[in-house]
């Protein structure tokens, strides 16, 4: 099955009772029992739901996985995943990932007695020497959140496996139509469905796609304990915004190449962090393990201050300044402030993350007026 056809139809039945074509929301709390566990599959809305079955189906099958599961958000998706971990364990993380996530590895699982270390890993082999007997999970982000880094997924992969360390991608910058890391040998995948999957920026939503069903059924076991479930709701408009991620993240791919080589010509503009160039420095490596390039584009100013990025996001139309990324609008942000404020600055600066630094999520808009756009916002900065 094509993934055109597979975001259609994987995992999708009409429903027994009815017929309906599109998967009904089963807005319930409990089933029915024909007798004291005597039932159809289901108990109870937290343990398991019709709709989220569906959506976990669905998108296992986007990434080749065996299970997938749901959580209320991509970072409780991602604490599930931690929980796995016990105190005095270590994780080996790259160093340009989401604020979100380092907060949550720092200041919520670090208390805890699990270690992170932040590495680049632009150099698979850079990974080696962090590795020590207590590394329990590699955490790999790529394209990275916001510096749009490209990882080797396959060389971490083989490093890991080498040592037998399970590896978790964060696929959520590329989508599962760009890239599938359980094809490059990851354990793990985690999505914030908030993103591309949902894609029309109406829901939180958080997924994880499992290689081997017993790591699924371990974080279908914390789920069920710790209740970090999504609503019918919300699964629903996940797998209402999965039928058209092919369309929208190839527009995006596209706009998103237009923009870039917009700004790359741009005089107030400094660097422009994009993997489709070609002297960017992953960009054969992304060429190998994604179908295009993505929807993310960053740029830096000639200008680096705070006031002269404020500038830029004050004064667009088309694309508007807020959190997120993956919709059909475009967005723009500051990272330093915003996505990222969570991280030291010290630490910011170190991947790049400067005070001028502007993060765009491309949407589906017309291109022509998405380049205007920014060319009105960036005339608005005083030489």
């Amino acid at each position: 099955m094509k993934f055109g056809t597979k975001v259609i139809h994987a995992g999708i039945e009409p429903d027994p009772t009815t017929g309906a074509v599109m998967t009904p929301i089963y807005q319930t709390s409990t089933y029915a029992q024909e007798s004291p566990g005597k039932h159809k599959g289901y108990e109870y809305a937290r343990t398991k739901n019709p709709t989220r079955s569906a959506l976990e189906a669905n998108v296992a099958a986007l990434e080749n996985g065996k299970k997938a599961v749901c959580f209320g958000s991509g970072l409780a998706a991602t604490g599930a995943i931690l929980q796995t971990l016990e105190p005095n364990d270590e994780i080996i993380s790259t160093n340009d990932l989401y604020g979100g996530t380092y907060r949550l590895f720092t200041k919520v699982f670090g208390k805890y007695g699990i270690k992170s270390h932040f590495v680049g890993m632009s150099k698979p082999a850079d990974i080696e020497e962090y590795i020590n007997d207590n590394i329990k999970m590699i955490w790999v982000e790529t394209p990275t959140n916001p510096m749009l880094n490209i990882i080797d997924i396959e060389a971490v992969c083989t490093i890991a496996k080498k040592h037998g360390i399970p590896v978790c991608v964060d696929n959520t910058f590329a989508s599962p139509y760009l890239q599938n890391p359980i094809d490059l040998g990851a354990d793990i995948v985690v999505h914030s469905a908030t993103k591309y999957l949902g894609g029309h920026s109406d829901v939180v939503h958080g997924i994880v796609v499992c290689k081997e069903e017993a790591f699924a059924d371990e974080l279908f076991f914390l789920q069920n304990a710790a209740g970090a479930v999504p609503g019918p709701q919300d699964c629903f408009l996940i797998l209402r915004g999965i039928k058209t991620l092919h369309l929208r993240v190839q527009r995006a791919c596209e706009n998103a190449r237009k923009i870039a080589e917009f700004l790359k010509t741009h005089e107030k503009v400094a660097n422009v962090y994009w993997p489709g160039f070609e002297d960017h420095p992953g960009h054969e490596v992304a060429k190998r393990q994604m179908r295009d390039f993505g929807g993310m584009v960053s740029f830096s100013l000639k200008y680096d201050t705070f006031e002269a990025a404020a500038m830029v996001l004050g004064n667009t139309h088309f694309f508007t300044c807020a959190e997120s990324l993956g919709g059909v609008e475009s967005l723009i942000g500051h990272p330093a402030t915003m996505t990222h404020g969570s991280i030291p600055r010290e630490q910011r600066l170190k991947v790049g993350i400067t005070d001028s630094l502007i993060r765009l999520s491309v949407g589906v808009e017309d291109a022509s007026d998405l380049v205007a756009d920014l060319k009105h916002a960036l005339d608005w900065i005083e030489v």
